[in-house]
């Protein structure tokens, strides 16, 4: 008797107990999005000396930590993003302008001799902190002589805030402070100039009671200036840091307060939750008990994937989120194969055992099975490849969540089932009829691909009613694409569209983009800074009331425009990939009549977005890319099939398998489409309205893929194929059956 069973049950403990264990013992990492703070993404750009390369972004990387670190922020994140882009996240800094401008400043700190009071004219000279010229001599100490600065308060001597400086070469700090001594007091020869970025922030007279020729001692000293105690913090950190090697420039930035990703998390739960008792159910409902323990294999998805995420300290965003609960739906799709495919073998010899049936299905579905996971893998990973923040973390998730589903659906469920499949009569077991679905069209045996060309006609006219969307709406892209500034804020009562309009053009900003839903605000402009973020935040708070900033979001045009080339390759590459991959894995005309039925599942969304003026943004492009894996995955299970017929019946005309290949695939299509869409229409209902645009448009290309993958890729390759000059495949290779003893069991 084949032990295999056993190790599969042995695999399946040891894969759950690993989950449960990681799952109950260790912390997700959650992104900004989700726990409240600043995302600032720089870039460094070439000194006079110094060249903008990755070693230069590297030593920038070491100064913004230590000053991330001198800030005091919990957790910070810092890594460099390609040769000249550094990303910087502070968790729970909530006020922007203090973070760029600390984290960012270039901070070119330097110590000078005051050589006297400037001559007219003289452009070298600097202004000190009183408005006198200075001439300065030769930089003597610059910042990176600096080994420690901290901010401090001293009231009892009338020092107020200062900031106290330790020297790595404390001799030079005592030359040039002895050299200073020299002169006679309320000469501005004994002053030291302190410059930052080209401005004196500070020139104290060495005290009287430092000798000439001696200097003060001990390598530190105090600087103090008429600080405020935010300035001399600042002014430490800076010091602290170090100077920058190279300029840097801020081309995105995004604020998020902490409420709204508890928002977020608690919708996606729910969503979650909804969507898996939905899923649930009617999985059981279709299936009956191998529906049950398919049912049980789901919940073991969930938590191996939540293990896997928090296993390999993957960041989980709000689309990520999104991806964790889509993923659920996608996973329901490797257990339709296998039951449908069970349930065919059993309509055929059911003398051979249910058992026999659930063998046979789990590895016949396997081929279709691998090829549509492999093109989901192939979406998510041209989403990590090309795009950026949060979004990058839907790419992660989905990827974890297309391996989780790999391993529930042919581990846990076949080690859930099989035991028991034995001991079940047919008509309980969920295999032993052929279903509904299945009944239906085997019953009625339409002729679809008798109008193919009407239905290529069809999808033509998709294509035609984007293009015109497109053309006479445009498209609505976000600031991600556009560059710009988003503002979301939230009031203590419903304020509409017009009178928010009117508070912000009556604050100077006449052309910016106001939409007002209940107590939520979104202000969208130009490249505005921070300071004039504050003036609006106020002028809302003044006429409207009570009002608090949840999201800002900036990001620079240069950025803007790369982002939306970005995600113009990314869909164009996902086309290419697919057809590649179908190309190679079947036939280049199943691979081109897949990829046709794309572009009108792609037309179809954009088209409907540009018509209804939807926002066009990341989370945008991850649903198309999503759109694009998961409908692949319905054409690959019909050409599979195509495939296998064809190899088996190669006299048979080519439309006649491509009408029966569909048909037999219909429940296939119908329950995992139905899977799937529970879960997004969950999404939209629970999700809050940062997901209910990425559930709609993923709800369309699910219904329009579903349906192109019968009314466009069928037709399309039949006429391909009449083109064609390429043999029909050869017969599928089948491994001899191995011999048993009379009793059944395998030898």
């Amino acid at each position: 008797m084949s032990r295999a069973p056993l190790w599969r049950a042995v695999a399946a403990f040891v894969v759950v107990a690993t989950a449960a264990v990681l799952a109950f013992t260790m912390s997700p990492r959650l992104g900004l999005d989700l726990r409240g703070g600043t995302q600032l993404v720089f870039e460094t750009r070439d000194a006079p000396t110094v060249k903008a390369d990755a070693a230069a972004t590297d030593r920038a990387l070491d100064v913004l930590r230590r000053r991330a670190d001198a800030l005091g922020v919990v957790d910070p994140t810092l890594v460099r993003s390609g040769e000249r882009r550094i990303i910087v996240e502070l968790p729970g800094v909530l006020d922007p302008r203090q973070a760029a401008q600390v984290i960012g400043r270039t901070a070119q700190l330097t110590f000078h001799a005051v050589e006297g009071l400037a001559e007219p004219g003289d452009k070298d000279a600097l202004p000190d902190e009183k408005g006198q010229r200075l001439k300065l001599g030769p930089a003597v100490i610059t910042g990176d002589g600096v080994t420690d600065a901290a901010a401090g308060t001293d009231v009892r001597q009338g020092i107020g805030n200062f900031v106290s400086v330790e020297f790595r070469d404390a001799r030079a700090w005592q030359q040039l402070t002895g050299t200073a001594a020299c002169v006679g007091p309320g000469d501005p020869r004994r002053r030291v100039a302190i410059v930052l970025d080209k401005e004196i922030i500070s020139s104290p007279q060495v005290n009287e009671s430092v000798p000439c020729k001696v200097g003060i001692t001990g390598g530190g000293t105090q600087i103090t200036g008429n600080f405020t105690q935010q300035e001399a913090q600042d002014l430490a950190v800076l010091i602290k840091g170090g100077a920058l090697p190279v300029p840097l420039k801020l081309i995105e930035q995004r604020t998020l307060g902490p409420t709204l990703g508890a928002e977020a998390i608690e919708a996606s739960a729910e969503a979650g939750v909804a969507g898996v008792i939905v899923t649930a159910l009617f999985i059981i409902l279709v299936y009956r008990l191998v529906g049950l323990a398919a049912a049980v294999a789901l919940a073991c998805y969930g938590l191996i994937s939540y293990a896997a995420l928090v296993a390999f300290g993957a960041t989980l965003t709000l689309p990520g989120l999104a991806g964790f609960v889509l993923a659920i739906g996608m996973a329901v799709d490797a257990n339709v194969l296998v039951f449908e495919r069970a349930r065919e073998e059993y309509g055929e010899n059911p003398k051979r055992g249910l058992g026999w049936a659930l063998d046979r299905g789990f590895k016949n579905a396997w081929s279709a099975i691998a090829d549509s996971n492999i093109t989901t893998l192939l979406a998510a990973a041209l989403l990590f490849w090309l795009a950026s923040g949060p979004v990058r973390g839907f790419g992660v998730t989905l990827a974890i969540g297309v391996l989780a589903s790999l391993v529930s659906a042919m581990l846990i469920t076949r080690a859930l089932a099989q035991p028991m499949i034995g001991r079940l009569r047919p008509g309980t077991s969920g295999l032993g009829s052929v279903g509904r679905v299945r009944t239906w069209v085997t019953g009625r045996n339409p002729n679809l691909m008798r109008r193919g060309r009407l239905w290529l006609a069809i999808g033509g006219l998709i294509i035609v009613a984007a293009v015109a969307g497109i053309v006479l709406r445009g498209l609505n892209f976000g600031i991600e694409f556009t560059g710009g500034r988003i503002v979301e804020f939230t009031t203590s009562h419903a304020v509409d569209t017009a009178q928010a309009r009117r508070v912000l053009s009556d604050a100077g900003y006449p052309n910016a983009v106001v939409q007002a839903s209940g107590d939520a605000i979104s202000v969208r402009t130009g490249q505005i800074g921070s300071d004039e973020v504050v003036a609006i935040e106020r002028a809302l708070d003044a006429r409207v009331g009570d009002v608090s900033k949840v999201r800002d979001e900036l990001i620079g045009p240069s950025l803007g425009e790369e982002l939306r080339r970005n995600a113009l390759i990314a869909l164009l590459v996902a086309l290419a990939a697919q057809l590649l991959y179908l190309a190679a894995r079947f036939r280049w005309t199943f691979g081109t009549a897949a990829v046709l039925a794309l572009v009108v599942d792609v037309a179809a969304v954009v088209g409907t977005f540009a018509w209804l003026g939807k926002p066009i943004d990341g989370i945008f492009l991850a649903a198309m890319l999503t759109i694009i894996g998961y409908s692949v995955n319905d054409k690959v299970v019909v050409f599979d099939r195509v495939r296998e017929m064809w190899g088996l019946e190669r006299r048979t005309a080519f439309g006649t398998l491509v009408n029966r290949a569909i048909l037999q695939t219909v429940p296939r299509t119908v329950n995992t489409g139905l899977g799937a869409l529970f879960i997004l229409i969950a999404l939209a209902i629970f999700g809050g309205s940062s997901l209910r645009d990425f559930a709609i448009a993923l709800i369309i290309g699910i219904v329009v893929g579903t349906a192109s993958s019968s009314f466009v890729a069928g037709p399309a390759a039949i006429e391909l194929e009449r083109v064609s000059k390429q043999p029909p495949p050869g017969p599928p290779k089948r491994r001899a059956p191995r011999p048993r003893d009379g009793s059944g069991a395998v030898l």
